[in-house]
């Protein structure tokens, strides 16, 4: 099992396969480097280096008391990339890996990345707030919090089962199988750290973040997005941006990128190697 230890003592687990130009991908919330097996497939079969780790309290990596924020997983991946000597390095995030991205370019900057792709990111905050009024209410997150400590297992099936992937839609074809991984993934990791960063990923305002990035910067986000509404989300991050093309998917669900992976992985493709 591959691992390296931050700066803090922290270990963290890793993906690394393949060779060629790397592509860092950032899992969402609360899953693990798992939920790209389609994307890393994808990429090794195309000539790339594929690279994912388990966020510090997820997964694999080692379950802290501390440092479940954004300056922290921030300074991970900035340790990963330190750790393999990445040059020239493609950044690709979902949901929370999003945020994870952009806080790694605005605080650690850009001399090793060529390109960066935010997919249904929390960027720019999420929270509604005087400066962000079309934001998601905090009795949204505070009700994140309350059922996953009352019970996460369950809510850890609540989520995948319905708003996650769109299956509580009309017409949604249901994969158990996607749900039970989803379950699988969360269920690996700690429960502080799936806790302390519904706070990270709804309240961290990416604003400046966003603003110093300058690469080339992919923005896909599904129109049908229950968990990171697109309208206080993408679009604002695109004009953030300045190097930035926005993607919009009609009718796809926050995690696309499992289930409509052959778009997103065509898609992903076009952009890496234009």
């Amino acid at each position: 099992m591959s691992t390296f230890t931050t700066p803090d003592g922290v270990e963290i687990f890793y993906k690394d396969w393949g060779s060629g130009q790397p592509i860092v991908f950032s899992h969402g919330w609360p899953l693990s480097a798992d939920d790209w097996d389609a994307q890393m497939l994808f990429f090794l079969h195309h000539g790339f280096r594929v690279i994912a780790h388990d966020r510090r309290g997820h997964g694999r990596s080692s379950q802290t008391g501390g440092g479940h924020d954004m300056d922290h997983y921030a300074a991970d991946l900035a340790a990963l990339v330190k750790h393999l000597d990445l040059k020239r390095a493609i950044h690709v995030g979902h949901s929370t890996g999003g945020g994870e991205v952009a806080a790694y370019i605005g605080r650690h900057g850009e001399s090793r990345v060529a390109m960066a792709v935010l997919i249904g990111a929390v960027t720019p905050v999420m929270i509604k707030k005087d400066s962000n009024p079309g934001g998601t209410p905090l009795a949204v997150f505070d009700g994140f919090r309350t059922a996953l400590a009352a019970n996460r297992a369950q809510f850890f099936l609540d989520v995948p089962s319905g708003p996650f992937y769109g299956f509580n839609r009309p017409g949604a074809t249901v994969s158990e199988g996607t749900i039970r991984n989803w379950w699988r993934q969360g269920m690996m990791g700690a429960a502080n750290a799936h806790y302390d960063c519904i706070r990270a990923f709804s309240e961290t305002d990416f604003t400046e973040d966003l603003a110093k990035i300058t690469v080339p910067t992919l923005i896909m986000h599904g129109d049908d997005d229950q968990v990171v509404p697109i309208a206080d989300s993408a679009l604002p991050t695109a004009k953030l941006v300045r190097n930035a093309t926005l993607k919009v998917y009609k009718g796809f669900p926050h995690g696309m990128c499992t289930t409509q992976a052959e778009a997103i992985n065509r898609d992903l493709l076009g952009f890496v190697r234009a």
